[in-house]
């Protein structure tokens, strides 16, 4: 008997063991889950502010903000001189092929590379439903632009209709004396601003109202018809006790809404009398002789 009782308080204590240590590895898990979702959230919100803005106000870093969807992504362009003679890789606020502080860079076929721009001076314009990077201190040119450094401009704007980010290469001004550009374009849906619902709070309700109206009345004169088997009017759900509502509301309705005098006025003239007047019987007794 003690040796049963022993073997059950070991076995309940060995469920008891496996449940607290199930408990255990569960909330660990949970709490390394939670803890990595943080760091890449901090991590996420940390990729821009690796962009050095040569005028650091708030209007620049807000509209940096909003290129933080396109972090962790390289993008590439072909040259627009026909032959595809240079691809640009472009990067937001990252070092693009490796090179570093390079936000964009150009690669001839020889896999010869060149910093177009560098995210260590950068400058951001904000508008409606665009943003426009702008990379200085780049390479300096060889025999253009008076051997100034490189700059990209990259005119990033919302395109609803691209799933997928697409950057261009627009030109290269370099046959001006100086502030020589390369112009980039791309089109993604990460800009696009949020449509707002234009129903008021009033509309919603009426709306939600309506449609609980809608599925009642079809549902129920389905139910009628099909299952009770109902015809004509009775197919209206809760016949009995609409008619019910509709002959209440015009009682109240007339009880409201119409007067009653309590006291009867009198007649203001004597009705005619249809039934012929008798004539008194006249007496000729007198005239009998004697």
């Amino acid at each position: 008997m003690i040796m049963r009782l022993f073997s059950m308080r070991s076995s309940v204590c060995f469920q008891l063991y496996k449940e607290v240590l199930h408990m255990a590895m569960s909330l660990s898990l949970r709490a390394v889950a939670v803890l990595i979702v943080l760091t890449v959230e901090v991590q996420a919100s940390e990729n821009t502010s690796r962009c050095k803005l040569s005028a650091p106000d708030e209007r620049a870093k807000n509209a940096l903000r909003l290129l933080e969807p396109l972090t962790n992504q390289s993008f590439t362009a072909k040259s627009q001189d026909g032959n595809d003679s240079y691809e640009y890789v472009f990067k937001v606020c990252d070092d693009a092929e490796g090179m570093k502080d390079a936000g964009v860079v150009q690669k001839d076929k020889k896999g010869k590379q060149t910093r177009i721009g560098s995210y260590t001076d950068t400058q951001v314009i904000e508008g409606s439903d665009w943003v426009m990077l702008i990379y200085r201190s780049g390479e300096k040119y060889d025999n253009h632009c008076q051997n100034e450094q490189r700059k990209a401009i990259i005119i990033i704007s919302c395109n609803k209709s691209a799933t997928v980010a697409h950057l261009t290469m627009v030109q290269e001004q370099n046959i001006i004396d100086s502030d020589c550009f390369y112009l980039f374009e791309l089109d993604t849906s990460e800009l696009c601003p949020v449509a707002q619902s234009k129903l008021s709070p009033g509309s919603i309700f009426l709306i939600v109202c309506f449609s609980c109206l809608a599925v009642y009345l079809i549902g129920g004169f389905l139910y009628q018809r099909l299952v009770v088997g109902a015809k004509g009017v009775e197919q209206f759900p809760n016949y009995a006790f609409w008619s019910e509502i509709g002959n209440l509301s015009a009682d109240g309705c007339d009880f409201v809404c119409r007067s009653r005098g309590s006291r009867e006025e009198q007649p203001t003239y004597r009705g005619v009398v249809t039934e012929p007047l008798e004539e008194p019987e006249e007496r000729d007794d007198h005239l009998l002789p004697m």
